[in-house]
């Protein structure tokens, strides 16, 4: 990366929430592989004279939302059309929101301490799905007026590795939230960064901006925004400046390719969806959304640090699992032996199926697997001969100053004896038989 240019980065952030019912019609929200065009009524057809009427779980979660990302919720919202064309929008316009969103000014803290603002949190309805073949374009309607969240952050990010913690940890609380799986391979959270740059001296934004749109993995998302800090750089030493524009990712060329040129807000044609009255919030209703929040993944690190005294490391790993944190508690209270780091290696190495081992039958597990096999000093040494007997090539080559051997005949003795015995004294004891001889 050149350090003559400054990356100026904003991320657009669309999460499906996980309501039964669409965003406006009592339609299955289900649009997952499933039959095409079944999950389908007049409202999120499009039909005339069909009425839009909100869901209202869809509005409180995007304020639980909200209220998880430190935003000032808003007394009064609305929503409003958003007109364009295209195939997959029906109506013509989509119901979503422009200067009354329901979340503003919000944040979040990176590991570093870095400060990303959150512009918005407002809340639409999603799209119908376009499946291309060679001869045609075909229209599933069933994810058409699914509830769609959309987070909007500030130009703060400086680059793709801030970019990867940011979503790793929105889709960490959007899930302990349980507001949404945010499963990118199923299209339930996509990402959207906004790329510029600009010379460090520069005030101000840049004049243009780059978005790339609908991107489904993290991995994706750092390549597309590495290249296009790299390209706008090219472009900008040569003296051009990069057209302001909507881009796609292409993963087999690892390439963004143009789409169109990046529309403005004016061009969408806003204004208040006529059908829906406004939205007002008193204190008392925020506050009880407030109380639904439980507690969030940051904070059950910090704890998870502090009270069972873990690593970093740990925590975080066993974290980015609700269930799995949850788990972790249920064994420790029936663990009177073992130490919680004993019972946090245990779950992230050995890969623990949790739906199916009872926390208290782990915690019994773990502790007979930490109990140490006594065995005589005679009984250990016949059982070291008869594997030196057994092994004579590894004892030569031991003799011969290949002391990585010495793991090999460990081993045996273990398999001779028990996997529990005090391997640092089958060791000393083997190495002591061995040189001697």
């Amino acid at each position: 990366m050149a350090k003559n240019y400054q990356p100026v980065i904003g991320l657009e952030i669309h999460i499906e929430l996980a309501t039964q019912s669409k965003m406006f019609c009592s339609c299955s929200a289900s649009h997952f592989e499933v039959e095409p065009n079944t999950h389908c009524c007049p409202v999120c057809l499009g039909l005339p004279g069909a009425l839009p009427v909100p869901n209202k779980k869809a509005v409180d979660w995007t304020i639980m939302l909200g209220l998880a990302l430190n935003c000032e919720i808003a007394k009064e919202s609305k929503f409003d059309r958003k007109n364009y064309f295209y195939p997959d929008l029906p109506k013509g316009y989509q119901i979503s929101q422009y200067d009354q969103p329901l979340c503003t000014n919000g944040k979040m803290i990176l590991d570093s301490g870095k400060e990303i603002g959150i512009t918005r949190v407002h809340l639409e309805e999603d799209t119908g799905k376009l499946i291309h073949s060679q001869d045609a374009t075909l229209i599933d309607f069933n994810r058409s007026g699914v509830p769609l969240l959309e987070v909007v952050t500030e130009p703060d990010f400086e680059n793709s590795l801030q970019v990867d913690e940011f979503l790793k940890k929105l889709q960490l609380i959007v899930r302990y939230l349980e507001i949404s799986s945010a499963d990118m391979e199923k299209g339930s959270m996509r990402l959207e960064p906004n790329i510029s740059v600009r010379k460090p001296d520069q005030k101000g934004l840049p004049k243009y901006k780059v978005e790339v749109k609908n991107i489904n993995s993290f991995k994706f998302v750092r390549k597309a925004i590495e290249y296009e800090i790299s390209r706008q750089q090219q472009m900008l030493e040569k003296g051009e400046t990069p057209v302001q524009e909507t881009r796609g990712w292409n993963e087999s060329k690892s390439k963004t390719y143009s789409q169109r040129g990046k529309e403005e807000a004016n061009d969408y044609r806003y204004f208040p969806e006529p059908d829906i009255p406004p939205m007002t919030f008193t204190k008392e209703e925020v506050k009880e959304i407030q109380s639904w929040i439980t507690e969030l993944p940051e904070a059950r690190i910090k704890r998870f640090v502090a009270k069972y005294q873990l690593s970093e490391y740990n925590a975080q790993q066993l974290v980015e699992n609700k269930d799995l944190a949850k788990y972790f508690e249920e064994v420790v209270m029936n663990a009177k032996n073992l130490s919680p780091t004993q019972i946090a290696n245990w779950l992230i190495n050995k890969k623990i199926d949790i739906d199916r081992i009872n926390p208290k039958d782990l915690a019994k597990t773990i502790a007979e697997s930490q109990q140490v096999f006594e065995i005589k000093e005679e009984d250990l040494k016949i059982a070291i001969n008869q594997v030196l007997k057994e092994n004579p090539k590894a004892v030569e080559d031991f003799r011969k100053g290949k002391a990585a051997v010495l793991g090999f005949l460990l081993g045996k003795v273990i398999a001779k004896t028990n996997p529990s015995i005090d391997k640092t004294k089958v060791s000393q004891t083997l190495f002591r038989i061995l040189t001697k001889k």
